[in-house]
């Protein structure tokens, strides 16, 4: 039987959401969560501190990427990934699954497992699933994912059949592979696209092989919303209670709550630190482009709702500026923004499930930022 890490301690009554408490070696985090994504070992433009100051609970780190560059031995030798970024929380670490296989003709998979050209050089490599739980030891994080197969929207059913049964082999060989389970957790995956019958059958064979958690894959890869949010209502009651949800790659508002409303309790994106490089603040009202000119002699806080450094000490008038003149310090104060934004988002959704007014507090939100109702039975 695998270790217990996650403890269920509050769940409402209107809706599948629930918190809880997941524990990792560096530390326990409080669920339902969203992990800023440092993809190459830093969240772009932040220190650790300040991450630190906008109570950041966990990150999340790219095993691709750092295979890549500088290498998951380079990592090791300076003492793990924790050390090498100056990083004291938890990190979770995905397979690398999902930019293999967005390398396209790039990439040749075969049951051993992808062969394929590096981005950043050309050069040939092969990851296994032996292979990917060898680079996630040698750095050391909190949580590792299994290696799977990420399929694309849209996809064939047939084709889904197949990628579902290698994973789940896969799935398997990264168990039979995995050196450090004492102090590093390791999720399966569960994938199967849009179809109820695959992710059925994805789940029922990842279930027996009994991980201590499970990552929701394959989804916000193009899909429409409505799609996704259809999967996870069938999907997530066949899922165990006592252990922890990730649904992978989503970090909008709307899919934050639409998950957590249906019961995910862990959430990654790269979305609000790369609209905020793009000038776009996630504001108490709705998202603000800071380069339009109506903000211009703006002479008040970004969101005066919002008790970021950025909101407390500048104006959308001197964010602008910045922006306009190619300054670093805006993409890092909008940064900073929007991460405090969807952290504090979080932060007052596990106190309305406490206090078991989830839904009203999600249709009073939902009104605001985006101005229309949230639709929930």
């Amino acid at each position: 039987m695998s270790k217990k890490i996650f403890t269920q301690t509050a769940v409402s009554s209107e809706s599948q959401a629930r918190t809880g408490v997941l524990n990792t070696k560096h530390g326990d985090v409080q669920t339902p969560i969203f992990m800023p994504v440092g993809t190459q070992a830093t969240v772009k433009t932040m220190t650790p501190e300040e991450l630190s100051s906008i109570n950041t609970q966990i990150l999340l780190s790219n095993t691709y990427h750092l295979y890549m560059r500088p290498g998951h031995e380079l990592i090791a030798r300076a003492g793990g990934l924790h050390k090498f970024m100056n990083w004291q929380g938890p990190i979770l670490t995905d397979s690398g699954g999902f930019q293999v296989f967005s390398l396209g003709n790039l990439r040749k998979i075969t049951e051993e497992g992808v062969a394929f050209q590096s981005h950043i050089d050309g050069s040939s490599h092969f990851i296994s699933p032996e292979k990917a739980m060898e680079i996630q030891n040698h750095l050391g994080s909190d949580i590792m994912m299994a290696f799977d197969e990420c399929i694309p929207f849209p996809s064939e059913h047939d084709y889904v059949m197949h990628s579902v049964d290698r994973t789940t082999r896969w799935a398997k060989r990264c168990l039979e592979a995995h050196q450090r389970p004492d102090d590093q957790h390791l999720f399966g995956i569960i994938q199967g696209g849009i179809f109820h019958d695959m992710r059925k059958r994805s789940a029922e064979g990842l279930l027996d092989l009994d991980f201590p958690g499970y990552g929701i894959g394959g989804l916000s890869v193009g899909e429409p919303k409505e799609n996704m949010y259809d999967v996870l209502d069938h999907l997530i009651p066949q899922m165990p209670e006592e252990k922890p949800r990730y649904l992978m790659g989503v970090g909008s508002p709307d899919c934050l709550i639409h998950g957590v409303l249906r019961g995910v309790d862990m959430f990654d994106c790269v979305l609000p630190t790369r609209i905020a490089r793009n000038g776009t603040a996630m504001t108490s009202i709705g998202q603000v482009v800071i380069k339009n000119a109506k903000h211009t002699e703006a002479f008040e806080p970004l969101d005066p709702h919002c008790s970021c450094y950025t909101c407390k000490n500048y104006t959308r008038a001197y964010l602008r500026h910045l922006f306009k003149a190619n300054e670093i310090l805006g993409l890092r104060l909008l940064t900073l923004h929007n991460l405090h934004f969807l952290l504090d988002l979080m932060n007052n959704i596990r106190k309305a499930i406490h206090d078991d007014n989830l839904v009203e507090f999600s249709k009073a939100f939902y009104l605001d930022y985006y101005g229309k109702p949230l639709e929930w039975d």
